[in-house]
């Protein structure tokens, strides 16, 4: 078998392992979750005060948080091993890919509250800053669902 046919094969089995309609709903499902956990951290952090982007972060992390225990019991309950140690090893992981869907999640978020600021005289700073999460959030959940099927949870293997 050559190099090629092996590449071939290990990207045709990472797509079908992506291409699970269950999990992805699942993993759809709790993404609502972890963005009503991440908007209500920044509706809050906002009305105290806190800077938009710190309270995005907060936020983020929360909801990071909340997402990984759900998906550990219930979307990916079947896969990675047993024990504390790749319980941590999940965690550590999923805190780390999820950082490039955060990344891009406020990346988004910032340059849709800056041209909100600039451009777009919208009544309610608070509720465009939602929309704008929202928003980034849609953008980062491909990056996330990606990230943590193979690399979290490594559901090809």
């Amino acid at each position: 078998m050559s190099v090629v046919d092996t590449l071939l094969d290990a990207v045709a089995r990472r797509t079908r392992a992506l291409a699970s309609g269950v999990r992805f709903g699942q993993f759809a499902s709790v993404g609502v979750l972890g963005a009503i956990c991440d908007n209500g951290v920044l509706l809050g952090l906002t009305s105290l005060g806190l800077m938009p982007v710190a309270a995005k972060l907060v936020g983020a992390e929360t909801a990071i948080i909340v997402m990984f225990a759900i998906n550990e019991r219930w979307t990916f309950a079947d896969e990675g091993q047993a024990g504390l140690r790749p319980l941590g090893r999940r965690f550590l992981t999923s805190n780390i890919v999820r950082a490039g869907g955060v990344l891009v999640a406020t990346g988004v978020f910032a340059l849709l509250v800056q041209f909100q600021q600039v451009s777009l005289p919208i009544g309610g700073t608070d509720l465009w800053y939602l929309v704008a999460n929202v928003i980034g959030i849609g953008v980062g959940f491909v990056v996330n669902y990606l990230t943590e099927s193979l690399f979290t949870w490594q559901v090809h293997k």
